[in-house]
C-alpha cells in the first residue's frame, strides 16, 4: 500500500493525502522512506530554522527528556525562566506568556487586546484585522484570518472582528475614524497570503493610528520571527513597536512552542486564572528554544538569513525572468509570483528533481529554507526552481 492510500484509510481528510514519507534529515537535507535526497527550502514551513537534526539542538532536547518532561505550570522550571529572560533581554518587551503554537499565542492576544478595552474603557472591543491574513485555524483565530475560504460553514464567528484591506493607508484611516478600536493584527509579511510584505508607510499607519486611538498594535510573528526576516523580529525592518508579538514556528527547531511577548502595560490587565496552558512552557521545548536561540546568535544565522535572502532573491530574478511577475520577501522568506498559473505544476516538479518548496494557489511559490542554507544551497535551489519553471509553462 503506498504512502497517499496508508494515510487516507486513518487520518482525517484536512490536509490530504501527501506524496513523501520524510524519514531523517540534516542540515538543509531531507531523505524520504526510499533512501532519496531532497533540498528543503521549505523547512516545515518556516519552522526548522536551525536545519535537521543540528547537533546541538537534538543533544538539548536529549539532555533534557533524560531529566524532566513535564511540570505544569503551578511549579516553574529553569529552562522557562531562562527562555523567559532571555526573550526580554532580546526583545525588550515586558512580560512573556507561553504555549503550543502560533494559534494558541495569537488567540491569547485577541484575549489580552479585548480585556484590556474592557478594563480601559469598558467597552469598544472591535478588532482590526488584515484581509488575506492568515492568523491560525482556532474558531477565533479563523475569525481573525482574512480569507472567507477558511472560514466557510465555521459560523458563526466571533463578533466585533472587522478585516480591512492590507496595504491600503487611506482605508485604514477611515475604518479607525469609524469607532472605538481594541486592537488592529497585522502580519509584516502575509505568508499564507503569498508571502506579501507590508509596505513602509502601511506599518508606520497602523503604528500611528494605534497610538492616536488608544489601541493595541498587535505583530503576527510566527512565521516572520525568531531572525527569518534577517532581522530577529521583522518589525525592527520597519522600525515600529507593536505592544503585543505572537511567536512561534522557527523558535523550537521543530519542538512546538508559541509565545505572547507584550508590554508591561498590556501584561497587567491580565490576572492569576484569565489564562492558561497545559504544556506551555514545559522543559522540553524550553530547552530546544534556548538551544535554538544559541546556535542562531553563534552562528550568526540572522545575518545569513538577510545575506541568502538577498542572494535568493537576486538570482531568482536573474534566472527565472520574464516567467516570475515578482519576487518578494524579507530574509529567507520568499514569494515567487508567476505569470502564469503554474505554482502547483511547479512545485510538484521541483519535488521530483529533488527540492522542496511550497504552493500557495495557483501563481505563488513559498521559499523557506532553513536560516543555516548557504550559497551552493541557493545557487542549487535556483537551477531546479527554474527547470522546473520552464517545464511548466
Amino acid at each position: 500500500m503506498d504512502v497517499a492510500a496508508r494515510w487516507s484509510k486513518v487520518m482525517m481528510p484536512n490536509y490530504g493525502a501527501p506524496s513523501l514519507i520524510l524519514a531523517e534529515g540534516k542540515g538543509v537535507r531531507v531523505n524520504d522512506a526510499d533512501g532519496k535526497t531532497y533540498l528543503d527550502f521549505l523547512a516545515g514551513l518556516a519552522v526548522s530554522s536551525t536545519g535537521h537534526a543540528h547537533p546541538k539542538v537534538a543533544s538539548a532536547i536529549a539532555k533534557q527528556a533524560s531529566r524532566l518532561l513535564h511540570t505544569s505550570n503551578l511549579y516553574a522550571t529553569e529552562e522557562n525562566l531562562r527562555l523567559a529572560e532571555r526573550l526580554v533581554d532580546a526583545t525588550g518587551y515586558g512580560k512573556v506568556f507561553f504555549c503550543n503554537s502560533g494559534g494558541e499565542a495569537n488567540d491569547f492576544a485577541l484575549k489580552l487586546a479585548r480585556r484590556r478595552a474592557a478594563v480601559k474603557r469598558g467597552s469598544g472591543y472591535r478588532v482590526l484585522t488584515c484581509q488575506n491574513s492568515f492568523h491560525g485555524r482556532s474558531l477565533s483565530t479563523v475569525t481573525l484570518t482574512g480569507q472567507p475560504k477558511y472560514q466557510k460553514d465555521f459560523g458563526p464567528l466571533l463578533p466585533e472582528i472587522q478585516h480591512v484591506p492590507y496595504n491600503d493607508v487611506a482605508e485604514l484611516e477611515e475604518v479607525f475614524a469609524k469607532g472605538p478600536v481594541a486592537a488592529l493584527f497585522i502580519e509584516l509579511v502575509q505568508g499564507e497570503g503569498g508571502v506579501v510584505p507590508a509596505t513602509q508607510a502601511y506599518a508606520e499607519a497602523a503604528e500611528r493610528l494605534c497610538r492616536e486611538h488608544d489601541a493595541l498594535l498587535v505583530a503576527d510573528e510566527v512565521q516572520t520571527g525568531v531572525g527569518r526576516t534577517g532581522k530577529f523580529l521583522a518589525s525592527e525592518i520597519y522600525g515600529i513597536r507593536p505592544d503585543i508579538v505572537t511567536l512561534a514556528k522557527g523558535l523550537g527547531s521543530g519542538v512546538p512552542i508559541g509565545v505572547v511577548l507584550a508590554t508591561d502595560e498590556v501584561a497587567r490587565v491580565i490576572a492569576p486564572g484569565d489564562h492558561g496552558c497545559t504544556f506551555g512552557g514545559n522543559p522540553l521545548s524550553s530547552a530546544a528554544a534556548l538551544a535554538t536561540l544559541d546556535v542562531i546568535d553563534g552562528e550568526d544565522l540572522v545575518e545569513n538569513a538577510a545575506e541568502m535572502g538577498a542572494l535568493l532573491q537576486r538570482r531568482l530574478r536573474e534566472a527565472l525572468g520574464s516567467a516570475a511577475r515578482e519576487v518578494r520577501g524579507h530574509g529567507l522568506l520568499v514569494g515567487v509570483q508567476f505569470a502564469s498559473p503554474i505554482a502547483k505544476a511547479v512545485k510538484v516538479t521541483c519535488e521530483r528533481e529533488g527540492l522542496l518548496v511550497g504552493a500557495i494557489g495557483d501563481h505563488v511559490i513559498r521559499l523557506a529554507p532553513p536560516l543555516v542554507a548557504k550559497r551552493g544551497d541557493v545557487e542549487e535551489a535556483v537551477a531546479i526552481l527554474a527547470r522546473a519553471a520552464k517545464a511548466s509553462a
